[in-house]
Protein backbone atom coordinates (compact mmCIF):
# COMPACT_ATOMS: atom_id res chain seq x y z
CA UNK A 1 0.00 0.00 0.00
CA UNK A 2 2.90 2.36 0.69
CA UNK A 3 4.02 1.87 -2.90
CA UNK A 4 0.53 2.69 -4.20
CA UNK A 5 0.34 5.86 -2.11
CA UNK A 6 3.86 6.85 -3.21
CA UNK A 7 2.73 6.41 -6.81
CA UNK A 8 -0.20 8.79 -6.28
CA UNK A 9 2.01 11.40 -4.60
CA UNK A 10 4.56 11.13 -7.41
CA UNK A 11 1.83 11.53 -10.02
CA UNK A 12 0.51 14.72 -8.43
CA UNK A 13 3.99 16.21 -7.98
CA UNK A 14 4.80 15.40 -11.61
CA UNK A 15 1.58 17.17 -12.60
CA UNK A 16 2.66 20.30 -10.74
CA UNK A 17 6.19 20.13 -12.18
CA UNK A 18 4.67 20.31 -15.67
CA UNK A 19 1.75 22.64 -14.93
CA UNK A 20 3.72 25.57 -13.46
CA UNK A 21 6.03 26.17 -16.46
CA UNK A 22 3.12 25.35 -18.76
CA UNK A 23 1.15 28.13 -17.08
CA UNK A 24 3.94 30.59 -17.82
CA UNK A 25 3.99 29.41 -21.44
CA UNK A 26 0.19 29.80 -21.78
CA UNK A 27 0.45 33.35 -20.44
CA UNK A 28 3.09 34.21 -23.02
CA UNK A 29 1.01 32.75 -25.86
CA UNK A 30 -2.06 34.86 -25.08
CA UNK A 31 -0.07 37.97 -24.30
CA UNK A 32 1.29 37.73 -27.83
CA UNK A 33 4.88 37.26 -26.66
CA UNK A 34 7.44 35.10 -28.45
CA UNK A 35 7.32 31.36 -27.81
CA UNK A 36 9.03 28.32 -29.26
CA UNK A 37 5.89 27.47 -31.27
CA UNK A 38 5.83 30.69 -33.26
CA UNK A 39 6.56 28.64 -36.37
CA UNK A 40 2.81 27.84 -36.32
CA UNK A 41 2.02 31.50 -37.11
CA UNK A 42 2.00 31.08 -40.95
CA UNK A 43 -0.45 28.19 -40.61
CA UNK A 44 -2.68 30.30 -38.39
CA UNK A 45 -2.56 33.22 -40.84
CA UNK A 46 -3.50 30.90 -43.69
CA UNK A 47 -6.50 29.55 -41.74
CA UNK A 48 -7.68 33.06 -40.92
CA UNK A 49 -7.22 34.23 -44.51
CA UNK A 50 -9.04 31.15 -45.85
CA UNK A 51 -11.90 31.69 -43.36
CA UNK A 52 -12.15 35.42 -43.99
CA UNK A 53 -11.44 36.24 -40.33
CA UNK A 54 -9.63 39.36 -39.18
CA UNK A 55 -7.83 38.00 -36.11
CA UNK A 56 -6.69 41.48 -35.09
CA UNK A 57 -10.21 42.86 -34.78
CA UNK A 58 -11.02 43.56 -31.13
CA UNK A 59 -14.30 42.24 -29.72
CA UNK A 60 -16.36 43.18 -26.69
CA UNK A 61 -17.83 40.48 -24.44
CA UNK A 62 -21.10 40.30 -26.37
CA UNK A 63 -19.28 39.73 -29.68
CA UNK A 64 -17.17 37.02 -28.06
CA UNK A 65 -20.28 35.23 -26.86
CA UNK A 66 -22.00 35.60 -30.22
CA UNK A 67 -19.03 34.01 -32.01
CA UNK A 68 -18.77 31.24 -29.42
CA UNK A 69 -22.45 30.32 -29.45
CA UNK A 70 -22.82 30.59 -33.23
CA UNK A 71 -19.96 28.25 -34.11
CA UNK A 72 -21.01 25.77 -31.44
CA UNK A 73 -24.50 25.68 -32.97
CA UNK A 74 -22.98 24.79 -36.33
CA UNK A 75 -20.88 22.02 -34.78
CA UNK A 76 -23.95 20.59 -33.03
CA UNK A 77 -25.86 20.22 -36.29
CA UNK A 78 -22.80 18.75 -38.03
CA UNK A 79 -22.23 16.17 -35.28
CA UNK A 80 -25.91 15.17 -35.15
CA UNK A 81 -26.08 14.51 -38.91
CA UNK A 82 -22.81 12.54 -38.96
CA UNK A 83 -23.86 10.29 -36.07
CA UNK A 84 -27.19 9.41 -37.64
CA UNK A 85 -25.55 8.76 -41.03
CA UNK A 86 -22.37 7.03 -39.81
CA UNK A 87 -23.49 3.61 -41.09
CA UNK A 88 -23.31 4.99 -44.65
CA UNK A 89 -20.04 6.91 -44.22
CA UNK A 90 -16.50 5.64 -44.88
CA UNK A 91 -14.05 4.28 -42.26
CA UNK A 92 -16.49 1.73 -40.91
CA UNK A 93 -14.71 -1.64 -41.17
CA UNK A 94 -16.89 -3.26 -38.47
CA UNK A 95 -20.15 -2.23 -40.15
CA UNK A 96 -21.56 -0.27 -37.18
CA UNK A 97 -25.01 1.21 -37.76
CA UNK A 98 -26.05 4.84 -37.48
CA UNK A 99 -27.32 6.08 -34.14
CA UNK A 100 -31.00 6.65 -33.44
CA UNK A 101 -32.23 10.26 -33.35
CA UNK A 102 -32.39 10.42 -29.54
CA UNK A 103 -28.96 8.82 -29.07
CA UNK A 104 -27.43 11.09 -31.73
CA UNK A 105 -29.06 14.10 -30.02
CA UNK A 106 -27.51 13.15 -26.68
CA UNK A 107 -24.12 12.18 -28.13
CA UNK A 108 -23.75 15.29 -30.29
CA UNK A 109 -24.52 17.57 -27.34
CA UNK A 110 -22.32 15.51 -25.04
CA UNK A 111 -19.17 15.88 -27.13
CA UNK A 112 -19.95 19.48 -28.08
CA UNK A 113 -20.08 20.56 -24.43
CA UNK A 114 -16.93 18.72 -23.32
CA UNK A 115 -19.03 16.24 -21.32
CA UNK A 116 -18.78 13.02 -23.37
CA UNK A 117 -21.53 11.25 -21.49
CA UNK A 118 -21.74 8.06 -23.55
CA UNK A 119 -25.18 6.47 -23.79
CA UNK A 120 -23.78 4.00 -26.33
CA UNK A 121 -21.01 1.42 -26.23
CA UNK A 122 -17.85 3.10 -27.51
CA UNK A 123 -16.46 0.58 -29.98
CA UNK A 124 -19.83 -0.62 -31.32
CA UNK A 125 -21.83 2.60 -31.14
CA UNK A 126 -19.47 4.72 -33.26
CA UNK A 127 -17.37 4.23 -36.39
CA UNK A 128 -13.79 5.24 -37.11
CA UNK A 129 -15.18 8.17 -39.09
CA UNK A 130 -17.24 9.60 -36.23
CA UNK A 131 -14.56 8.79 -33.66
CA UNK A 132 -12.15 10.86 -35.75
CA UNK A 133 -14.13 13.59 -37.47
CA UNK A 134 -16.80 14.15 -34.83
CA UNK A 135 -15.49 13.08 -31.44
CA UNK A 136 -11.81 13.87 -31.82
CA UNK A 137 -12.60 17.11 -33.64
CA UNK A 138 -14.93 18.17 -30.82
CA UNK A 139 -12.34 17.11 -28.24
CA UNK A 140 -10.11 19.85 -29.63
CA UNK A 141 -12.89 22.35 -30.34
CA UNK A 142 -14.68 22.11 -26.98
CA UNK A 143 -11.46 22.39 -24.98
CA UNK A 144 -10.32 25.35 -27.09
CA UNK A 145 -13.72 27.00 -26.62
CA UNK A 146 -13.34 26.85 -22.83
CA UNK A 147 -9.78 28.18 -22.95
CA UNK A 148 -10.73 31.01 -25.32
CA UNK A 149 -13.59 32.03 -23.03
CA UNK A 150 -11.21 32.11 -20.06
CA UNK A 151 -8.71 34.31 -21.90
CA UNK A 152 -11.49 36.87 -22.38
CA UNK A 153 -11.79 36.92 -18.59
CA UNK A 154 -8.01 37.33 -18.31
CA UNK A 155 -8.15 40.38 -20.60
CA UNK A 156 -11.08 41.88 -18.72
CA UNK A 157 -9.23 41.59 -15.40
CA UNK A 158 -5.94 42.91 -16.78
CA UNK A 159 -7.01 46.21 -18.37
CA UNK A 160 -8.27 49.02 -16.17
CA UNK A 161 -11.15 50.30 -18.32
CA UNK A 162 -11.88 48.68 -21.66
CA UNK A 163 -14.43 46.98 -23.86
CA UNK A 164 -11.72 45.64 -26.18
CA UNK A 165 -11.17 42.06 -25.07
CA UNK A 166 -9.19 40.57 -27.93
CA UNK A 167 -10.46 38.29 -30.66
CA UNK A 168 -12.28 35.02 -29.96
CA UNK A 169 -11.06 33.32 -33.13
CA UNK A 170 -7.46 34.20 -32.34
CA UNK A 171 -7.75 32.76 -28.83
CA UNK A 172 -9.58 29.70 -30.10
CA UNK A 173 -7.11 28.82 -32.85
CA UNK A 174 -4.04 29.44 -30.70
CA UNK A 175 -5.48 27.19 -28.02
CA UNK A 176 -5.29 24.39 -30.56
CA UNK A 177 -2.14 25.17 -32.53
CA UNK A 178 0.02 26.38 -29.62
CA UNK A 179 -1.27 24.15 -26.82
CA UNK A 180 -3.61 21.22 -27.46
CA UNK A 181 -2.21 19.90 -30.73
CA UNK A 182 1.54 19.78 -29.91
CA UNK A 183 1.09 18.33 -26.41
CA UNK A 184 -1.46 15.73 -27.51
CA UNK A 185 0.92 14.68 -30.30
CA UNK A 186 3.65 13.94 -27.73
CA UNK A 187 1.21 12.06 -25.49
CA UNK A 188 -0.10 10.01 -28.43
CA UNK A 189 3.46 8.94 -29.30
CA UNK A 190 3.97 7.70 -25.74
CA UNK A 191 0.72 5.77 -25.90
CA UNK A 192 1.45 4.23 -29.29
CA UNK A 193 4.81 2.91 -28.10
CA UNK A 194 3.14 1.40 -25.04
CA UNK A 195 0.60 -0.75 -26.77
CA UNK A 196 -2.38 1.42 -27.73
CA UNK A 197 -3.49 0.54 -31.22
CA UNK A 198 -3.11 2.96 -34.11
CA UNK A 199 -4.57 0.71 -36.79
CA UNK A 200 -7.46 1.41 -39.13
CA UNK A 201 -8.18 -2.30 -39.50
CA UNK A 202 -11.39 -3.82 -38.18
CA UNK A 203 -11.86 -6.31 -35.39
CA UNK A 204 -9.30 -9.02 -34.82
CA UNK A 205 -10.04 -12.51 -33.54
CA UNK A 206 -8.16 -14.70 -31.09
CA UNK A 207 -8.72 -17.77 -28.92
CA UNK A 208 -8.71 -17.07 -25.19
CA UNK A 209 -7.10 -19.27 -22.54
CA UNK A 210 -10.56 -20.69 -21.84
CA UNK A 211 -10.85 -21.67 -25.50
CA UNK A 212 -13.42 -19.00 -26.38
CA UNK A 213 -13.32 -17.12 -29.67
CA UNK A 214 -13.02 -13.42 -28.88
CA UNK A 215 -13.50 -10.51 -31.29
CA UNK A 216 -11.51 -7.44 -30.24
CA UNK A 217 -12.10 -3.98 -31.69
CA UNK A 218 -9.14 -1.89 -32.77
CA UNK A 219 -8.64 1.50 -34.36
CA UNK A 220 -6.47 4.62 -34.01
CA UNK A 221 -7.00 4.65 -30.25
CA UNK A 222 -3.81 6.43 -29.14
CA UNK A 223 -4.65 9.70 -30.88
CA UNK A 224 -8.13 9.96 -29.39
CA UNK A 225 -7.05 9.00 -25.86
CA UNK A 226 -4.34 11.69 -25.90
CA UNK A 227 -6.71 14.58 -26.57
CA UNK A 228 -9.56 13.03 -24.58
CA UNK A 229 -7.46 13.52 -21.45
CA UNK A 230 -5.49 16.63 -22.33
CA UNK A 231 -8.70 18.46 -23.26
CA UNK A 232 -10.53 17.15 -20.16
CA UNK A 233 -13.01 15.46 -22.47
CA UNK A 234 -13.13 11.86 -21.27
CA UNK A 235 -15.09 10.02 -23.95
CA UNK A 236 -13.54 6.57 -24.36
CA UNK A 237 -12.84 4.75 -27.60
CA UNK A 238 -14.06 1.62 -25.82
CA UNK A 239 -17.11 1.30 -23.62
CA UNK A 240 -14.91 0.37 -20.66
CA UNK A 241 -12.96 3.60 -21.16
CA UNK A 242 -9.51 3.66 -19.53
CA UNK A 243 -10.20 0.41 -17.69
CA UNK A 244 -9.80 -1.29 -21.09
CA UNK A 245 -6.32 -2.82 -21.61
CA UNK A 246 -5.99 -1.33 -25.10
CA UNK A 247 -7.06 2.13 -23.96
CA UNK A 248 -4.82 1.98 -20.87
CA UNK A 249 -2.24 -0.82 -21.27
CA UNK A 250 0.00 -0.37 -18.23
CA UNK A 251 0.93 1.74 -15.19
CA UNK A 252 2.97 4.16 -17.31
CA UNK A 253 0.04 4.97 -19.61
CA UNK A 254 -2.18 5.20 -16.55
CA UNK A 255 0.16 7.80 -15.02
CA UNK A 256 0.42 9.75 -18.29
CA UNK A 257 -3.37 9.79 -18.61
CA UNK A 258 -3.72 11.05 -15.04
CA UNK A 259 -1.14 13.79 -15.56
CA UNK A 260 -2.52 14.76 -18.97
CA UNK A 261 -6.03 15.44 -17.72
CA UNK A 262 -4.79 17.70 -14.91
CA UNK A 263 -1.99 19.78 -16.40
CA UNK A 264 -4.00 22.35 -18.39
CA UNK A 265 -6.64 23.12 -15.70
CA UNK A 266 -3.90 23.57 -13.07
CA UNK A 267 -1.61 25.42 -15.51
CA UNK A 268 -4.40 27.90 -16.28
CA UNK A 269 -4.53 28.87 -12.59
CA UNK A 270 -0.84 29.80 -12.71
CA UNK A 271 -1.30 31.37 -16.15
CA UNK A 272 -3.81 33.75 -14.58
CA UNK A 273 -1.15 34.98 -12.15
CA UNK A 274 1.48 35.35 -14.86
CA UNK A 275 -0.95 37.09 -17.23
CA UNK A 276 -2.11 39.64 -14.63
CA UNK A 277 1.26 39.94 -12.91
CA UNK A 278 -0.53 38.88 -9.72
CA UNK A 279 1.11 35.60 -8.81
CA UNK A 280 -0.01 35.74 -5.18
CA UNK A 281 -3.62 35.91 -6.35
CA UNK A 282 -3.16 32.72 -8.39
CA UNK A 283 -1.51 31.05 -5.40
CA UNK A 284 -4.60 31.81 -3.31
CA UNK A 285 -6.86 30.27 -5.96
CA UNK A 286 -4.57 27.27 -6.29
CA UNK A 287 -4.51 26.84 -2.51
CA UNK A 288 -8.31 26.84 -2.22
CA UNK A 289 -8.66 24.40 -5.11
CA UNK A 290 -5.96 22.09 -3.76
CA UNK A 291 -7.48 22.09 -0.26
CA UNK A 292 -10.80 21.11 -1.80
CA UNK A 293 -9.14 18.35 -3.79
CA UNK A 294 -7.39 16.92 -0.70
CA UNK A 295 -10.60 16.97 1.33
CA UNK A 296 -12.17 14.83 -1.39
CA UNK A 297 -9.32 12.48 -2.30
CA UNK A 298 -8.16 11.51 1.22
CA UNK A 299 -11.53 10.10 2.40
CA UNK A 300 -11.91 8.31 -0.94
CA UNK A 301 -8.53 6.59 -0.68
CA UNK A 302 -9.24 5.70 2.94
CA UNK A 303 -12.64 4.20 2.09
CA UNK A 304 -11.31 2.11 -0.78
CA UNK A 305 -8.32 0.86 1.26
CA UNK A 306 -10.48 -0.26 4.19
CA UNK A 307 -12.85 -2.29 2.05
CA UNK A 308 -16.52 -3.06 2.50
CA UNK A 309 -17.66 -3.39 6.15
CA UNK A 310 -20.55 -5.64 5.09
CA UNK A 311 -18.05 -8.12 3.68
CA UNK A 312 -15.82 -7.75 6.74
CA UNK A 313 -18.75 -8.74 8.99
CA UNK A 314 -18.87 -12.04 7.12
CA UNK A 315 -15.33 -12.74 8.27
CA UNK A 316 -13.84 -12.31 4.79
CA UNK A 317 -10.45 -10.60 4.76
CA UNK A 318 -9.86 -7.72 2.33
CA UNK A 319 -6.07 -7.23 2.50
CA UNK A 320 -5.97 -5.28 -0.76
CA UNK A 321 -8.98 -3.07 0.00
CA UNK A 322 -12.21 -2.82 -1.96
CA UNK A 323 -11.27 -4.38 -5.32
CA UNK A 324 -14.79 -4.76 -6.71
CA UNK A 325 -14.91 -3.03 -10.11
CA UNK A 326 -11.19 -2.20 -10.13
CA UNK A 327 -8.29 -3.26 -12.30
CA UNK A 328 -5.70 -5.43 -10.55
CA UNK A 329 -3.08 -3.52 -12.58
CA UNK A 330 -3.86 -0.28 -10.76
CA UNK A 331 -5.25 -1.18 -7.34
CA UNK A 332 -7.63 0.71 -5.01
CA UNK A 333 -5.41 3.72 -4.19
CA UNK A 334 -4.67 4.70 -7.78
CA UNK A 335 -8.28 4.05 -8.76
CA UNK A 336 -9.51 6.24 -5.88
CA UNK A 337 -7.15 9.05 -6.88
CA UNK A 338 -8.25 8.77 -10.52
CA UNK A 339 -11.95 8.84 -9.54
CA UNK A 340 -11.55 12.15 -7.69
CA UNK A 341 -9.25 13.83 -10.22
CA UNK A 342 -11.53 12.86 -13.09
CA UNK A 343 -14.56 14.33 -11.29
CA UNK A 344 -13.00 17.57 -10.05
CA UNK A 345 -11.26 18.13 -13.40
CA UNK A 346 -14.51 17.28 -15.26
CA UNK A 347 -12.77 14.77 -17.50
CA UNK A 348 -15.10 11.90 -16.66
CA UNK A 349 -12.79 9.12 -17.85
CA UNK A 350 -12.55 6.06 -15.60
CA UNK A 351 -10.00 3.36 -14.86
CA UNK A 352 -12.43 1.62 -12.48
CA UNK A 353 -16.19 1.37 -12.21
CA UNK A 354 -17.55 4.21 -10.08
CA UNK A 355 -20.77 2.27 -9.48
CA UNK A 356 -18.71 -0.27 -7.49
CA UNK A 357 -17.05 2.33 -5.26
CA UNK A 358 -17.77 2.56 -1.55
CA UNK A 359 -20.60 4.98 -0.58
CA UNK A 360 -18.11 7.43 0.96
CA UNK A 361 -16.21 7.46 -2.35
CA UNK A 362 -19.44 8.01 -4.26
CA UNK A 363 -20.24 10.95 -1.99
CA UNK A 364 -16.84 12.51 -2.66
CA UNK A 365 -17.18 12.06 -6.43
CA UNK A 366 -20.62 13.65 -6.37
CA UNK A 367 -19.37 16.56 -4.27
CA UNK A 368 -16.48 17.08 -6.69
CA UNK A 369 -18.96 17.59 -9.53
CA UNK A 370 -21.47 19.50 -7.43
CA UNK A 371 -18.82 22.06 -6.46
CA UNK A 372 -17.44 21.96 -10.02
CA UNK A 373 -14.65 24.52 -9.51
CA UNK A 374 -11.71 22.69 -7.90
CA UNK A 375 -9.36 22.94 -10.91
CA UNK A 376 -12.29 22.13 -13.23
CA UNK A 377 -12.21 21.61 -16.99
CA UNK A 378 -10.18 23.50 -19.57
CA UNK A 379 -11.02 27.14 -18.94
CA UNK A 380 -14.43 26.60 -17.39
CA UNK A 381 -13.02 25.57 -14.00
CA UNK A 382 -11.74 29.08 -13.33
CA UNK A 383 -14.89 30.60 -14.87
CA UNK A 384 -16.97 28.67 -12.32
CA UNK A 385 -14.56 29.68 -9.55
CA UNK A 386 -14.90 33.32 -10.64
CA UNK A 387 -18.60 33.21 -9.73
CA UNK A 388 -17.70 32.24 -6.16
CA UNK A 389 -15.09 35.02 -6.06
CA UNK A 390 -17.72 37.61 -6.97
CA UNK A 391 -20.12 36.30 -4.31
CA UNK A 392 -17.31 36.18 -1.70
CA UNK A 393 -16.24 39.76 -2.49
CA UNK A 394 -19.84 40.97 -2.29
CA UNK A 395 -20.48 39.31 1.09
CA UNK A 396 -17.13 40.52 2.45
CA UNK A 397 -17.89 44.08 1.39
CA UNK A 398 -21.25 44.03 3.14
CA UNK A 399 -19.64 42.66 6.30
CA UNK A 400 -17.32 45.66 6.58
CA UNK A 401 -19.84 48.24 5.38
CA UNK A 402 -18.16 49.05 2.02
CA UNK A 403 -19.29 48.87 -1.56
CA UNK A 404 -17.72 45.61 -2.70
CA UNK A 405 -14.94 46.00 -5.24
CA UNK A 406 -12.70 43.55 -7.06
CA UNK A 407 -9.56 44.53 -8.97
CA UNK A 408 -10.60 48.18 -8.83
CA UNK A 409 -14.19 47.71 -10.03
CA UNK A 410 -17.28 48.07 -7.89
CA UNK A 411 -19.51 45.01 -7.78
CA UNK A 412 -23.08 46.21 -7.85
CA UNK A 413 -26.58 44.78 -8.14
CA UNK A 414 -26.34 43.69 -11.77
CA UNK A 415 -23.15 41.66 -11.30
CA UNK A 416 -24.25 39.95 -8.09
CA UNK A 417 -27.62 39.04 -9.63
CA UNK A 418 -25.86 37.31 -12.53
CA UNK A 419 -23.44 35.55 -10.17
CA UNK A 420 -26.27 34.39 -7.91
CA UNK A 421 -28.30 33.06 -10.83
CA UNK A 422 -25.34 31.10 -12.20
CA UNK A 423 -24.46 29.73 -8.74
CA UNK A 424 -28.05 28.56 -8.26
CA UNK A 425 -28.42 27.24 -11.80
CA UNK A 426 -26.08 24.30 -11.20
CA UNK A 427 -28.04 22.74 -8.31
CA UNK A 428 -31.34 23.73 -9.95
CA UNK A 429 -30.87 21.73 -13.16
CA UNK A 430 -29.47 18.74 -11.24
CA UNK A 431 -32.24 18.57 -8.66
CA UNK A 432 -35.05 19.28 -11.13
CA UNK A 433 -33.75 16.47 -13.36
CA UNK A 434 -33.54 14.16 -10.35
CA UNK A 435 -37.09 15.06 -9.29
CA UNK A 436 -38.49 14.43 -12.78
CA UNK A 437 -36.73 11.06 -13.12
CA UNK A 438 -37.80 9.97 -9.62
CA UNK A 439 -41.42 10.94 -10.31
CA UNK A 440 -41.40 9.20 -13.68
CA UNK A 441 -39.88 6.06 -12.16
CA UNK A 442 -42.68 5.80 -9.61
CA UNK A 443 -45.70 7.18 -11.43
CA UNK A 444 -45.11 6.20 -15.06
CA UNK A 445 -43.97 2.55 -14.94
CA UNK A 446 -45.58 1.83 -18.33
CA UNK A 447 -44.43 4.95 -20.16
CA UNK A 448 -43.23 4.44 -23.72
CA UNK A 449 -39.55 5.44 -23.25
CA UNK A 450 -38.14 2.48 -25.26
CA UNK A 451 -36.96 1.15 -21.90
CA UNK A 452 -39.59 1.18 -19.16
CA UNK A 453 -38.73 3.34 -16.15
CA UNK A 454 -38.98 0.33 -13.84
CA UNK A 455 -36.01 -1.25 -15.60
CA UNK A 456 -33.74 1.81 -15.32
CA UNK A 457 -32.33 0.74 -12.00
CA UNK A 458 -30.38 -2.46 -11.53
CA UNK A 459 -29.85 -1.40 -7.91
CA UNK A 460 -32.91 -0.37 -5.86
CA UNK A 461 -33.04 1.80 -2.77
CA UNK A 462 -30.39 4.35 -1.82
CA UNK A 463 -27.87 3.21 -4.43
CA UNK A 464 -30.43 3.43 -7.23
CA UNK A 465 -31.24 6.96 -6.09
CA UNK A 466 -27.49 7.75 -6.16
CA UNK A 467 -27.27 6.43 -9.73
CA UNK A 468 -29.90 8.90 -10.94
CA UNK A 469 -28.39 11.74 -8.90
CA UNK A 470 -24.95 10.95 -10.34
CA UNK A 471 -26.25 10.97 -13.93
CA UNK A 472 -27.66 14.48 -13.71
CA UNK A 473 -24.74 15.77 -11.65
CA UNK A 474 -22.28 14.43 -14.21
CA UNK A 475 -24.32 15.98 -17.03
CA UNK A 476 -24.57 19.40 -15.38
CA UNK A 477 -20.85 19.43 -14.53
CA UNK A 478 -19.96 18.41 -18.12
CA UNK A 479 -18.16 15.44 -16.62
CA UNK A 480 -19.49 12.37 -18.41
CA UNK A 481 -18.66 9.61 -15.92
CA UNK A 482 -21.52 7.56 -14.55
CA UNK A 483 -22.80 5.07 -12.04
CA UNK A 484 -23.30 2.51 -14.77
CA UNK A 485 -25.88 0.44 -12.92
CA UNK A 486 -28.32 2.94 -14.44
CA UNK A 487 -29.95 1.94 -17.71
CA UNK A 488 -29.53 5.31 -19.41
CA UNK A 489 -29.55 4.37 -23.09
CA UNK A 490 -33.17 5.26 -23.76
CA UNK A 491 -35.28 8.17 -24.95
CA UNK A 492 -36.01 9.63 -21.50
CA UNK A 493 -32.39 9.83 -20.34
CA UNK A 494 -31.06 10.83 -23.76
CA UNK A 495 -33.28 13.90 -23.95
CA UNK A 496 -33.31 14.98 -20.29
CA UNK A 497 -29.55 14.72 -19.83
CA UNK A 498 -29.04 16.39 -23.22
CA UNK A 499 -30.96 19.45 -22.03
CA UNK A 500 -29.06 19.49 -18.72
CA UNK A 501 -25.71 19.28 -20.55
CA UNK A 502 -26.50 22.25 -22.78
CA UNK A 503 -27.59 24.42 -19.86
CA UNK A 504 -24.71 23.23 -17.67
CA UNK A 505 -22.14 24.15 -20.31
CA UNK A 506 -23.11 27.46 -21.82
CA UNK A 507 -24.88 29.42 -19.07
CA UNK A 508 -21.83 29.14 -16.75
CA UNK A 509 -19.75 30.55 -19.62
CA UNK A 510 -22.20 33.34 -20.47
CA UNK A 511 -22.55 34.48 -16.85
CA UNK A 512 -18.86 34.99 -15.95
CA UNK A 513 -18.10 36.64 -19.31
CA UNK A 514 -21.03 39.00 -18.87
CA UNK A 515 -19.81 39.94 -15.38
CA UNK A 516 -16.23 40.37 -16.62
CA UNK A 517 -17.36 42.52 -19.54
CA UNK A 518 -19.57 44.71 -17.38
CA UNK A 519 -16.84 45.22 -14.78
CA UNK A 520 -14.22 45.97 -17.44
CA UNK A 521 -16.34 48.92 -18.62
CA UNK A 522 -16.55 50.46 -15.16
CA UNK A 523 -14.41 53.28 -13.85
CA UNK A 524 -11.22 51.98 -12.26
CA UNK A 525 -10.88 52.72 -8.54
CA UNK A 526 -7.35 52.57 -7.07
CA UNK A 527 -6.89 50.36 -4.02
CA UNK A 528 -7.26 52.05 -0.62
CA UNK A 529 -6.84 51.04 3.01
CA UNK A 530 -10.35 49.62 3.04
CA UNK A 531 -9.95 47.50 -0.10
CA UNK A 532 -10.30 43.75 0.44
CA UNK A 533 -7.03 42.30 -0.79
CA UNK A 534 -7.49 39.34 -3.10
CA UNK A 535 -4.06 37.79 -2.55
CA UNK A 536 -4.36 36.91 1.15
CA UNK A 537 -5.20 33.71 3.00
CA UNK A 538 -8.20 35.51 4.55
CA UNK A 539 -9.67 36.03 1.09
CA UNK A 540 -9.00 32.36 0.29
CA UNK A 541 -10.82 31.23 3.45
CA UNK A 542 -13.78 33.43 2.52
CA UNK A 543 -14.04 31.92 -0.95
CA UNK A 544 -13.75 28.39 0.44
CA UNK A 545 -16.49 29.12 2.99
CA UNK A 546 -18.82 30.42 0.26
CA UNK A 547 -18.21 27.28 -1.86
CA UNK A 548 -18.86 24.95 1.08
CA UNK A 549 -22.00 26.76 2.22
CA UNK A 550 -23.56 26.89 -1.25
CA UNK A 551 -22.73 23.24 -2.00
CA UNK A 552 -23.84 22.02 1.45
CA UNK A 553 -27.14 23.90 1.45
CA UNK A 554 -27.95 22.89 -2.12
CA UNK A 555 -27.00 19.23 -2.18
CA UNK A 556 -26.88 17.81 1.35
CA UNK A 557 -30.53 16.58 1.33
CA UNK A 558 -30.05 14.62 -1.89
CA UNK A 559 -26.71 13.22 -0.71
CA UNK A 560 -28.36 12.19 2.57
CA UNK A 561 -30.98 10.18 0.67
CA UNK A 562 -28.37 8.55 -1.56
CA UNK A 563 -24.74 7.69 -0.74
CA UNK A 564 -24.79 8.86 2.90
CA UNK A 565 -27.79 6.66 3.74
CA UNK A 566 -26.15 3.78 1.87
CA UNK A 567 -22.96 4.23 3.90
CA UNK A 568 -24.81 3.90 7.21
CA UNK A 569 -26.76 0.89 5.94
CA UNK A 570 -23.46 -1.00 5.57
CA UNK A 571 -22.48 -0.51 9.22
Amino acid sequence: MNTEISGVIFTYLLTLAIAIPLGRYISRVFKGEKTWLDFMAPIERFIFRFSGIDAKKEMNWKQHLFALLTINSVWLIYAFICLMAQGHLPLNPDGNAGQSADTAFNTAISFLVNCNLQHYSGESGATYFTQHFVFMFLHFASAATGIAALVVLFRALKDKVTDKLGNFWNYFLKSITRLLLPISFIIAIIFAFNGMTTSYAGKTTFISMQGDTVHVSRGPVAALVAIKHLGTNGGGWFGANSAHPIENPNYLTNTVELVAQCIIPIALVFALGFFLNKKKFSYVIFGVMTLGMLLLVIPTINAELNGNPAIARMGISQPTGAMEGKEVRFGPVNSAYWSIMTTIISTGSVNSMHDSAMPVSGTMMLLAMMVNCFYGGCGVGILNFYIFIIIAVFISGLMVGRTPEFFGRKIEAREIKIASLIALLHPFIILVGLAVSSYTLVHAPNADWSVKPGSWLNNPGNHGFSEMLYEYTSSAANNGSGFEGLGDGNIFWNYTTGIVMILGRFLPIIGPLAIAGLLANKKYIPESAGTLKSDTSTFGVMIFAVIVIIAALSFFPSLALGPIAEHFSLK
